[in-house]
């Protein structure tokens, strides 16, 4: 008797239930995870607070699937009554809406973990506060070079990771990217991955979290239910991740920047994208790959969209985007990258965290800086003036393309222009990607 699939699988359970999907969103997850029950023939439900308009990107992608939405609101009933739900990393977990269910005994779930739940292969799953998906990227592309049936997933913009069932072979090897929320389902389903990488850890996401104390407890969830025969892979600089160690039952693997060969040609900018290549040299040594076999994919890689990206060359001028630089730590690293004169786009919204170190950066490290408006600003910019740098404050403003063009004129050649806010990117933008996609095409314009 020939045994089913994992997607097979799936499909057999969820065939004809219920699925809420809460949040539909804009980056394409929930898309991807509406229409892979929808085509299982589940009766599938979208409930997002967003109204038609904001979602009409994600909409058209859904069109002529069998699919109720509920837009502008979310319902009680539908908490009620369905035989599972689909959180979006981006809702809390404290809702009042996932309460209800949870009153009602309705399963709970999230994407990656339900994937990770049916998937019977190896997993290695990366978090961290800083450089999950170049790191993740790398441990793929490591693997994919040697012949490896290599899938990448995660916190992937435009894709469910639900969806890599269907190409799970019998040899395949999962590298996810693991946000803290996404971790949160991993907790609910009482699983880790094999592999377990947690690059660092830095102050972040207190805007949703009332502590980092609390952050920290999902970043453990990646190995809190491994196994002793698995792998916990640790960064030996930082502070937080050290302490992790007495904490774990699985192997420890512990990586710093000097692991990585000085020989070796990393195309990567950024002394913190060393630490990044020495997390994934170290995986590669669980999978037993010769450095032989390595040391062309870290030489040849070119890194992600978005993450200290060069954009363009202009009289002599380079733009660099790092928009998915949301912290003040990872906007810190971008400005330590460059030798060259910089001037900085910084700003947004606030996360409620400490930003003095990134004015007094800003004023050693830039020769200007113009602000993007946003709850975190007025702060920003008060700290700056404080730490000696007022002069070079270029300007507020709430229109990007004017920031931009203020950025342009200033510049010399030689010079950097860095889009590496430090901050998350909601008012002026949909979020950090809308950003760093006007960022090109203002650029571009310039050309």
């Amino acid at each position: 008797m020939v045994s089913m699939t994992p997607f097979e699988k799936f499909k057999k359970v969820y065939r004809g239930k219920k699925v809420l999907v809460m949040g539909l969103g804009l980056l394409g997850g929930g898309v991807g995870v509406a229409k892979i029950f929808a085509e299982i023939g589940a009766e599938v439900t979208v409930t997002d607070i967003k109204k038609e308009k904001e979602l009409a990107l994600s909409l058209r992608k859904l069109e002529g699937l069998p699919i109720k939405f509920v837009l502008g609101k979310h319902r009680k009933k539908d908490f009620e009554t369905h035989d599972l739900i689909i959180r979006n990393p981006a809702v809390p977990r404290n809702s009042p809406f996932l309460q209800i269910a949870r009153k009602k005994k309705i399963p709970i779930t999230m994407d990656t973990a339900l994937f990770a739940k049916f998937c019977p292969r190896s997993i290695v799953g990366v978090t961290g506060t800083r450089g999950k998906t170049t790191t993740a990227t790398l441990i793929y592309e490591l693997l994919k070079s040697i012949g490896k049936n290599a899938l990448l997933g995660g916190n992937v913009k435009g894709m469910a990771t639900l969806s890599l069932l269907e190409k799970l072979k019998d040899d395949s090897i999962v590298v996810l990217e693991l946000s803290s929320w996404e971790l949160q389902g991993f907790d609910w389903e009482k699983i880790s991955p094999d592999i377990a990488v947690i690059t660092n850890i830095y102050q972040d996401h207190l805007n949703r979290y009332q502590n980092m104390e609390e952050c920290i407890k999902d970043k453990k969830i990646i190995f809190k239910y491994q196994k002793k025969s698995n792998f916990l892979v640790l960064n030996k600089e930082n502070p937080h991740t050290k302490k992790m160690a007495k904490e774990a039952r699985s192997e420890i693997i512990w990586f710093e920047k000097s692991d990585f060969p000085s020989s070796w040609k990393l195309r990567l900018i950024g002394e913190h994208n060393k630490e990044n290549a020495a997390a994934a040299y170290k995986v590669g040594e669980i999978f037993k790959l010769y450095p032989q076999w390595m040391k062309p994919v870290f030489g040849t890689f070119r890194g992600i969209e978005y993450r200290l990206e060069k954009v363009a060359e202009i009289d002599g001028a380079v733009y660099i985007n790092d928009t998915t630089s949301t912290t003040p730590a990872a906007a810190i690293a971008a400005l330590k990258s460059f030798n060259q004169p910089i001037i900085l786009l910084a700003g947004g919204a606030s996360k409620n965290l400490d930003l003095s170190d990134f004015a007094q950066q800003i004023v050693k490290r830039t020769k200007g800086v113009v602000l993007l408006e946003g709850t975190a600003t007025e702060e920003l910019a008060s700290l700056i003036d404080r730490s000696g740098g007022g002069e070079k404050i270029l300007g507020r403003f709430s229109n990007f393309e004017k920031a931009v063009l203020a950025a342009s004129k200033a510049a010399k050649p030689g010079d950097i222009i860095l889009l590496s806010p430090g901050c998350t990117s909601f008012g002026m933008f949909k979020n950090e990607y809308d950003r760093g996609e006007q960022f090109n095409r203002i650029v571009k314009s310039l050309c």
